[in-house]
């Protein structure tokens, strides 16, 4: 009240400087900003009806304005792993299908292409039976060899069917994974975490995914391998479809289902469980969905590289190793699969390109959840109600 003297305002509300980050920072931008200038040394007071501060100079200072604390957000750096600088808010727990949906698209774009020419590289490490010119030692003397040999944007290609792929296949998958988690979370854990509902939703949406990613997978890798007889994109398309039947493009679906069920199986559990280690908070925090997110690649890409070999013999026919084997006409099935590979190159053959699968993955697998986290945060804000940016009202 301006009845009272200063001094006793001032031991009555005085309040230690570190007080002032417990102001509600949307409030702070509108009020504090327009009715005061903070000094940037001194002792603030706060009261109700006043924001008092002691200069430097010990000169008193005040102004009439209306101030609310928000002590939950004034929270110690142990309480919270991986506190960053800004203080981020819990997304709500129901999203929209249609935020998840473009988050997952732009996610998923960005997944397959930053990383596209180590994947390239993995599909030639993982022939049986490459050419001479094609054998290489490492990933990056395979890119430095083939863009000397071949051209700067040889291992670029097959990238836009990759793209044209990859958005509606993650928009799918992202969008099914975060409905079935909540869905099963709700039943098994009362709406609490639940690591077999993380690994069941992943496994489901994985189904809906390779429904669309398959036949994108099956051009891609062809116009991946050395002196692949296609001119290009369309090329490919009508020659497979011509001389192999629309069933070409979904010949390795079950083996693709049969290694990405698991893969995304442990991918999930794995993320989620980062998650719960370095973000039990669920905040949107960057450096923890990076760092979760390349984990849960590295894992899970390691375990399943077997069936990747055999997925990748499916989608090529590699016409020397099937030659070398007798086989007539197009090998078909995971089974068949599995024995050539065997026959051809033992236990070992089934871990060609492990270090290449690995070295794409856990960028790709980062990139793809902190883009994804960062649009369903931002999505997210955008509908949320403008009455947070009011701030709380004058008493």
């Amino acid at each position: 009240p301006e009845s009272e003297s200063p001094r006793r305002t001032i031991r009555r509300a005085f309040v230690p400087p570190s007080a002032e980050t417990a102001v509600s920072p949307c409030y702070a931008n509108t009020s504090l900003k327009n009715s005061v200038s903070k000094p940037q040394s001194g002792i603030v007071v706060l009261d109700i009806c006043s924001v008092t501060w002691l200069s430097p100079r010990m000169e008193l200072c005040s102004d009439s304005v209306v101030a609310t604390l928000d002590m939950s957000q004034n929270k110690s750096k142990d309480e919270e792993p991986f506190n960053s600088d800004g203080d981020y808010e819990s997304l709500p727990p129901h999203v929209s299908v249609t935020t998840h949906m473009t988050a997952g698209a732009v996610a998923g774009i960005l997944e397959h292409t930053v990383m596209y020419p180590v994947d390239s590289v993995k599909t030639r490490m993982q022939s049986l039976q490459p050419d001479p010119n094609a054998q290489y030692k490492s990933v990056y003397e395979a890119l430095k060899r083939i863009i000397r040999t071949e051209g700067i944007f040889r291992p670029l290609r097959g990238l836009n069917i990759t793209m044209i792929g990859a958005g509606p296949a993650h928009a799918l998958y992202f969008a099914c994974y975060e409905r079935v988690k909540r869905s099963l979370s709700d039943v098994i854990q009362s709406g609490g975490n639940s690591h077999l509902a993380n690994g069941v939703a992943g496994s489901v949406a994985t189904v809906l995914h390779d429904a669309v990613m398959n036949p994108a997978e099956v051009i891609k890798q062809r116009m991946q391998m050395y002196n692949s007889p296609y001119r290009g994109l369309w090329d490919c398309i009508r020659t497979v479809t011509y001389t192999e039947g629309v069933g070409a493009f979904y010949r390795s679906y079950s083996t693709q289902l049969t290694m990405n069920i698991p893969f995304q199986a442990v991918h999930f559990i794995t993320y989620e469980l980062m998650q719960e280690q370095l973000n039990p908070h669920r905040h949107y925090h960057p450096g923890s969905h990076i760092l979760s997110g390349a984990a849960a690649g590295a894992v899970s890409a390691a375990i399943t590289t077997p069936l990747d070999v055999c997925k990748t013999l499916l989608n090529t026919q590699e016409n020397i190793a099937l030659s070398s084997m007798n086989v007539s006409g197009h090998l078909t099935g995971m089974a068949n699969a599995f024995r050539t590979v065997y026959q051809l190159g033992g236990l070992s053959a089934f871990f060609k390109g492990v270090q290449a699968r690995v070295i794409y993955q856990m960028p790709s697998t980062a990139i793809a959840w902190s883009v994804y986290e960062f649009f369903k945060y931002f999505l997210t804000k955008q509908q949320l109600p403008q009455e947070h940016e009011a701030g709380p009202r004058p008493l």
